[in-house]
């Protein structure tokens, strides 16, 4: 049996989306056959966006070597159990979607205002992609915002990994693109 619980642990989070006002409407677990490679992803909203033009994906990367490592690491503790050390830590990123913009944002304002929302606490990355439905078409301006904490095996372990600063945050964030993307996606602007 694995020393970590990770189904579990995706499960106490989605709980505590909850708490933190999101609405969960999705989850997909993916294995790579080859390297055992896993990806859990959770599929969220604010409760004020069902329905609503902004998509918010939570994903798990585990990778084995990891949490093999996190398993040597509580062997060598042996029979007088001590909390183990935090050496051992998993990415969870936080992946906002917004559909098509006839009327985006500058860019370099966004991320200036976003890293003033989200704070050391979650970090962000802010991208925009440029696509053309064909050669005569104006290009369509689609936003992402990826967010990345670390969730350390050892406080999943001990059942203190919580994330409250992150959902906290990226509850704020969630907020401030709706309420953006208002403008953004306007008839008129």
């Amino acid at each position: 049996m694995a020393a970590v619980d990770i189904p579990g642990f995706i499960a106490d989070l989605k709980d505590h989306a909850v708490d933190h006002h999101f609405h969960v409407h999705d989850e997909r677990h993916f294995v790579e056959t080859y390297s055992m490679r896993q990806s859990w992803e959770v599929v969220l909203h604010p409760e004020e966006a069902c329905g609503g033009p902004l998509d918010l994906h939570l994903a798990l990367e585990v990778d084995p070597r990891v949490v093999m490592s996190f398993e040597d690491q509580l062997a060598e503790l042996g029979e007088e159990f001590t909390e183990p050390e935090d050496l051992n830590q998993l990415p969870l990123y936080f992946n906002w979607a917004l559909p098509p913009l006839p009327y985006p944002p500058d860019l370099l304002v966004l991320a200036t205002d976003l890293a003033g929302v989200g704070t050391t606490d979650l970090p962000l990355e802010v991208s925009a992609i440029d696509s053309f439905a064909s050669v005569t078409d104006a290009a369509q301006r689609s936003l992402t915002i990826v967010g990345r904490v670390e969730v350390s095996l050892s406080e999943a372990f001990m059942g203190r990994e919580q994330l409250c600063d992150a959902l906290d945050r990226a509850h704020e964030i969630s907020l401030f693109l709706l309420e953006g993307s208002s403008d953004w996606l306007a008839e008129s602007a």
